[in-house]
């Protein structure tokens, strides 16, 4: 039984593979073209040719110019065999002293085109003035050192004229008075209140442990009691 069937198989299968082949010789049309295949014949060959770089070019040796060997200032090609003693400079030189700021100008100070000018010093600017400050609560005011009484001038003291006339005055760091201005004014009393008050001195103030200039306000009695 197993047999006759792969015999039958076989009969089948070579029926079909005959068909597929008449069908192929029976088909209607033109083949296509065949692709052409890849050749070398046309390539042309290249040579590689390895071209040599030339020698290195020598340059000659020059010497330096006998302007930069005898140039002022340049360092010497050869140790001396001994020091010298030292030269003053020549009129005309451009060396100046240890007080003057050198600014040196040119290519090189080897070369011997260096140039070296004086410039003067330029004085520090003075420190800036301090404003007078006021003191704040708390802090004790200057104390009085020198005290100068008044004159009463004579034409006050004929009209009978009396009070107090208070100041405004600007203590320098020095405790000296430095500026005095009128707050409450009797006319015939300021400038002789004023002229007292310039005259006093006091100590001077600390801020920070550092003297300040401040601004206070001062009394100036007048009386005629006893007169």
């Amino acid at each position: 039984m197993r047999r006759s069937f792969t015999v039958v198989s076989i009969v089948v299968h070579s029926l079909v593979v005959a068909a597929v082949g008449i069908a192929q010789l029976l088909a209607v049309g033109t083949l296509p073209d065949p692709h052409a295949p890849l050749t070398f014949a046309g390539a042309i060959p290249i040579r590689v040719i390895d071209v040599p770089l030339p020698p290195p070019q020598r340059t000659p040796a020059t010497t330096a110019p006998a302007s930069t060997r005898s140039a002022p200032g340049a360092a010497p090609l050869v140790a001396p065999n001994e020091i010298g003693t030292e030269r003053a400079p020549e009129h005309g030189s451009t060396d100046v002293g240890d007080d003057a700021i050198g600014v040196e100008r040119g290519i090189s100070s080897v070369d011997g085109l260096g140039i070296t000018e004086a410039i003067e010093r330029v004085p520090a600017p003075p420190a800036p003035s301090q404003s007078p400050i006021r003191l704040p609560a708390g802090i004790e005011p200057p104390r009085k050192l020198t005290h100068v009484d008044p004159i009463y001038p004579q034409i006050a003291q004929a009209a009978r004229i009396e009070g107090t006339v208070i100041l405004e005055t600007v203590i320098g760091v020095d405790g000296r008075v430095t500026s005095v201005r009128v707050l409450r004014s009797i006319p015939l009393l300021d400038q002789a209140a004023m002229d007292a008050v310039k005259q006093w001195s006091f100590t001077p103030t600390l801020l920070h442990g550092t003297p300040v200039p401040v601004a206070m306000t001062v009394t100036v009695r007048f009386a005629l009691t006893g007169r």
